[in-house]
């Protein structure tokens, strides 16, 4: 008897459990290093801000936001590409601050090689001429945003801004370099010195993820 009365509740319990394991839960992507190890151009306290606050919002937000919805079992390209609101707000800085994350690293600076170095040589005409147009263009994002070097479908560089969370990735464009330039990014090192953290970051630039990218 006590086995024919449980028998429905745990089959239920079974379909709860397997219904969840579908469902897309994103995860707070973790950082390729230590969070003191990009100072002193970030320090470790604005990573533990920027990262263990501010990205992880984003993705609970996200994971709560997309619940019962069409895009529960998207992946997070799809969800950006096909939402708006709030869901696409997270869901597209979940993806900047990935990339954003990913771009830097304590053995980065210099100067790209390769493919990537030619096509910047090609389009700019030098590696610093390339540069000032990125920090002249990050530093005039009004308010908050991001700046991006980007490839269209034939390959052609060229550097982009976008305000708030919107991405090359709306517009069909493939992001080789992504530098946040919310004051969340810097305020905690530079105050509102834009111009500065822009110039330090160049020192810890991960031009080998950006030459795959490319």
């Amino acid at each position: 008897m006590k086995k024919i009365y449980y028998l429905p509740i745990v089959v239920l319990l079974l379909v709860m459990s397997i219904k969840n394991a579908d469902a897309r839960a994103f995860d707070l992507p973790a950082l390729p290093y230590a969070a003191n190890a990009l100072e002193p151009v970030i320090s470790e306290q604005t990573i533990q801000l920027h990262h263990g606050k501010h990205l992880r919002a984003y993705v609970t937000n996200l994971n709560n936001l997309i619940v019962g919805t069409k895009f529960e079992n998207l992946s997070l390209e799809e969800i950006i590409k096909q939402s708006d609101g709030a869901i696409f707000n997270n869901a597209a800085q979940l993806w900047n601050h990935t990339l954003y994350f990913a771009l830097l690293s304590p053995k980065g600076g210099g100067e790209p090689k390769g493919k990537l170095a030619d096509a910047i040589q090609s389009t700019w005409g030098s590696f610093e001429n390339f540069k000032k147009d990125f920090n002249a263009l990050a530093v005039a994002q009004f308010g908050s945003g991001w700046a991006w070097l980007v490839k269209d479908a034939s390959g052609k560089l060229s550097i982009v801004k976008t305000n708030n969370a919107d991405n090359p990735l709306t517009k069909g464009l493939t992001a080789i370099l992504a530098v946040d330039v919310w004051e969340h990014a810097y305020y905690l090192d530079y105050q509102n010195r834009r111009p500065d953290y822009l110039s330090e970051l160049w020192k810890i630039i991960n031009w080998d993820e950006a030459s795959k990218r490319y």
